[in-house]
């Protein structure tokens, strides 16, 4: 099988994705399709989301990808967390698997996009005030493959819409 690198991210409609270190937004369908993605499949994620979900995401192998040489997980995380310095080395480490996702932050998401293969987006139908945001990227690289909308109800306060996009090659 041929690996496939997919981004997965939730964004606002003005592109945000953090305010203050975590999702502006509860939307329990909208993790729990987060979940059905990445479970069983390696995650690559910025410390600063590291940080901001306090704990390694179960049943993933979780990569963190940090700048700081010094930096390392809390003790009882140790085991589950695998610390890389660059992208190329959190690829290398997850080079066996089929499809390795990256879920942010920012930064993140700007290394990866160039690369990736798959984006799987939601796009939340609101515009809200944050401090960290998805990268811009050009539709005519990628093909809209999938399109499942969701609506507002009394357990999510807003609308979305989970858009997935495969590399136009």
């Amino acid at each position: 099988m041929q690996k496939r690198l997919t981004m997965i991210a939730a964004m606002s409609e003005n592109r945000v994705i953090g305010v203050d270190g975590g999702l502006p937004w509860k939307l329990p369908d909208e993790m729990a399709q987060f979940r059905a993605y990445t479970l069983g499949h390696p995650v690559i994620m910025g410390r600063v989301n590291f940080e901001a979900e306090g704990k390694p995401l179960p049943h993933r192998r979780n990569i963190v990808l940090t700048r700081n040489a010094d930096w390392q997980p809390p003790e009882d995380a140790t085991e589950q967390i695998e610390v890389c310095h660059t992208l190329d080395e959190a690829l290398a480490l997850v080079e066996g698997d089929p499809e390795p996702y990256i879920i942010g932050g920012a930064k993140i998401y700007e290394l990866a996009l160039p690369i990736a293969d798959r984006i799987v987006l939601t796009t939340v139908h609101t515009t809200l005030d944050g401090d960290t945001f998805f990268p811009e990227f050009d539709l005519n690289d990628w093909t809209l493959t999938d399109s499942r909308h969701h609506l507002a109800d009394a357990r999510h306060s807003y609308a979305f819409t989970v858009n997935t996009y495969d590399r136009t090659h």
